[in-house]
């Protein structure tokens, strides 16, 4: 190939090679808008909440994203995920465990004086860090095409507004990379809805929120802030691959109150949403 030829060649390429989407679309550019029956594009951040699994709660601090294509429905405002084309439709985002491999309960130590403050820090660096820490990561343990959006159930809190199957990776040295809570054959699944829960005992209801709807871009962009999604009715499973040939399943198990029946878990999850037509996120690319 002449050099000439390599060079024009790399013109006509590097426009589709650079698209994406631009100004307030530029949050979809993992929506898959080329793909087959993907007429819409979701970007949801969850920035707070928390997650409980028996005996164990992990509060959410870093913030973890939900992304990519919308599906045209199979019913009215019923909407099946695409998956991101990064392959993260669920980002994999760690939180620490408080109390670490220990359990020792730092946020315990009360107080906002100086030395209480230090006290909290220098517990957490010790016992939720290095060698002793625990992270866990959610993860989705079904295709994207099993998460589902009820649009009508977000806006009245009436039914489940989004059905997310996920397990649950702990991380640490000893666990080695196989060890989670849940899997792709047996796996949480969150019925989460913005009004009130019906668990069983011994969890009592929750209330959720659909937040506050407004638009960005001319009208392009469904903005919804302020979103509470709440599950309490979900079972969980026993932990597995934990250490070496899963020795350590059983330990954990115990540890954290595993298996958990349902009314004995909990998910809330504080998110923002962003919802656009896939075709103006594609006529947005620059």
């Amino acid at each position: 190939m002449s050099a000439a030829l390599a060079a024009t060649m790399a013109v006509v390429a590097a426009p589709a090679a650079m698209a994406t989407p631009t100004g307030g679309y530029a949050v979809f550019a993992q929506c898959p808008t080329k793909t087959a029956h993907v007429n819409g594009c979701i970007y949801s951040p969850t920035e707070s909440g928390e997650i409980t699994l028996g005996k164990q709660s992990v509060p959410i601090v870093n913030t973890q994203i939900l992304q990519g294509g919308l599906l045209r429905p199979e019913e009215e405002f019923v909407k099946r995920m695409a998956p991101a084309l990064n392959g993260e439709t669920l980002t994999k985002t760690a939180q620490r465990v408080p109390g670490g491999l220990l359990g020792v309960k730092c946020y315990e130590i009360k107080g906002e004086g100086h030395d209480e403050k230090e006290l909290r820090k220098a517990c957490e660096k010790i016992f939720e860090e290095g060698f002793l820490g625990v992270n866990a990561v959610t993860e989705l343990a079904a295709p994207a095409s099993s998460v589902v959006l009820n649009t009508f159930a977000e806006a009245t809190g009436l039914g489940t507004a989004l059905t997310l199957p996920i397990k649950i990776k702990l991380e640490n040295a000893l666990f080695g990379s196989k060890c989670y809570i849940g899997s792709e054959s047996d796996p949480i699944t969150l019925e989460l809805t913005t009004g009130t829960t019906s668990p069983p005992a011994p969890n009592s209801p929750i209330t959720g929120n659909p937040g506050v709807q407004s638009t960005k871009e001319g009208g392009g962009i469904l903005l919804i802030s302020g979103v509470k999604l709440v599950d309490n009715s979900f079972s969980a499973p026993g932990a597995t691959g934990c250490g070496l040939f899963g020795l350590l399943d059983g330990l954990i198990d115990s540890k954290l109150g595993l298996p958990a029946a349902a009314g004995s878990n909990t998910a809330i999850l504080n998110d923002t949403v962003e919802i656009a037509n896939s075709e103006l996120v594609e006529e947005s690319e620059g």
